[in-house]
């Protein structure tokens, strides 16, 4: 038995010059808890390359989905931008990660996902785990671009889990999008991490402050956001979560996106 899965490519999505999103199949001996990552890659020269993605699907949905910056000079990437429907990938059968919903302390107010760029992928999963919503009076998706047109991914998340028929009704009375632009003007303008530590994002959702008592955070992005999400929120009294003991805050050490 290869350590990985054969799938096939079931659709591609560009949504920008630099990012896309793909869907595959998905073996039924494929097992993942929603927030983790796998590896992905495809055969090159005849061995396998493969790199760490998110899985940006729920664990109940038939197929796998991914979501990628696309460079023209990366190994893996400058190939897997120019996938078509019926290609193979591989995908590893081991799936691992610490963005789980059992390595926060459970229960909770609010339930925050920040994110940068690629780094909502895992959270596409979480915003689909019908356990976000049994914990959390509400999921706030925050979502950091450089530009407009890089926030298109995430609008379609919502989207979808505000349609998705297990979690439709929750999502669409507890889901809370906040989409922020740094470089061109939008109706929120900032990082994410400044505008949660000022109080901004919570103010303009109608929720009161994020308190470390009632609150709890998930963190994916570039790495100096992961850096300074972390320090804020060590500073606001927030504790470091892992498998081996839930916290209040959570991050991905194994990879960070830009």
């Amino acid at each position: 038995m290869t350590n990985h899965f054969e799938e096939r490519v079931l659709s591609v999505t560009h949504w920008t010059d630099r990012l896309f999103s793909f869907k595959t199949t998905r073996d039924r001996a494929m097992r993942f808890t929603n927030g983790q990552f796998v590896m992905v890659g495809l055969t090159i020269d005849h061995r396998p390359l493969l790199r760490a993605y998110s899985i940006a699907s729920a664990d109940y949905h038939d197929h796998l989905g991914f979501f990628s910056i696309k460079a023209p000079d990366g190994a893996l990437t400058s190939r897997l931008m120019h996938l078509q429907p019926g290609d193979p990938v591989m995908v590893g059968r081991k799936a691992t990660g610490t963005l789980v919903l059992d390595n926060l302390i459970p229960g909770g107010r609010n339930l925050y996902l920040l994110s940068t760029g690629t780094g909502i992928a895992p959270f596409a999963a979480i915003i689909h785990d019908p356990r976000a919503y049994e914990l959390y009076d509400h999921v706030v998706l925050a979502h950091g671009c450089r530009e407009v047109a890089e926030l298109a991914y995430g609008q379609s998340l919502v989207e979808e889990a505000k349609r998705d028929g297990l979690v439709a009704e929750e999502a669409r009375a507890r889901l809370l999008y906040f989409p922020s632009v740094t470089r061109q003007p939008f109706a929120t303008q900032g990082r994410v991490t400044d505008l949660f530590r000022t109080g901004c994002m919570a103010s303009q959702l109608g929720l009161a402050a994020a308190d470390a008592r009632l609150d709890r955070v998930m963190i994916c992005g570039s790495p100096d956001m992961v850096s300074d999400a972390r320090t804020l929120l060590s500073a606001a009294g927030f504790d470091e979560g892992s498998h081996a003991l839930p916290g209040r805050f959570v991050l991905e050490k194994a990879f960070v996106d830009s």
